[in-house]
């Protein structure tokens, strides 16, 4: 067998397995950060805004604030500062009333003041054994002048004993304006002094 008949039988055999048709290489897989930004992402992981979002949007979309439900909000205020105090609807109480007080005990008046509002003075009469005896003097009394002007609680300090008596009888008819202490009257205490005189 000669060298070209050979080459021609090496030319028509062929390797069965070299006819076998191999399918095309698969496609290189996608790198992973590629699959991560494709990912949507989970309604579950855009309602909780405390899950960490695996996929950085490229935008940010900002939602207002719901409106607040329910009537206005009342916040009071110090009218002197104009501060809010924290509280609503808040009434402040009415201021008190201011009531004087009426003193108890009769105001103590002098006896010049105390003249100042006699409106009726009655005389004395001169005792005849007094003057027989030729006996004058001071008769000092202490007295009390109620509200309405009328003597009350007339008694002797001091002055002749001769003359006490006529001195009780005139001064317990005197009369007085009422002694007012911050508009309302009230009851004093004072000092009268009766003069007998033999001269008069």
């Amino acid at each position: 067998m000669d060298a070209g008949h050979l080459r021609s039988q090496q030319l028509q055999y062929r390797d069965p397995i070299s006819l076998i048709e191999l399918p095309p290489p698969a496609a290189p897989p996608a790198p992973a950060h590629a699959l991560e930004r494709a990912a949507p992402s989970s309604p579950t992981a855009q309602a909780d805004p405390f899950t960490v979002p695996r996929v950085i949007p490229n935008t940010i979309s900002t939602r207002p604030d719901p409106a607040p439900t329910g009537g206005p909000i009342n916040i009071a205020t110090d009218s002197r500062s104009g501060i809010p105090d924290g509280f609503g609807d808040v009434h402040q109480p009415p201021a008190p009333r201011v009531v004087p007080l009426t003193p108890k005990a009769p105001v103590r008046l002098s006896t010049q003041i105390a003249s100042g509002l006699l409106i009726r003075k009655v005389v004395p009469q001169y005792p005849q054994l007094a003057r027989t005896m030729r006996v004058s003097g001071t008769v000092e009394l202490a007295a009390t002048i109620a509200k309405d002007g009328t003597i009350a609680n007339l008694r002797v300090v001091s002055g002749p004993a001769m003359l006490q008596q006529a001195a009780l009888e005139a001064v317990s008819q005197w009369r007085y304006r009422p002694y007012l202490l911050n508009g309302e009257p009230v009851d004093v205490e004072t000092s009268v002094n009766v003069i007998f005189s033999l001269g008069n």
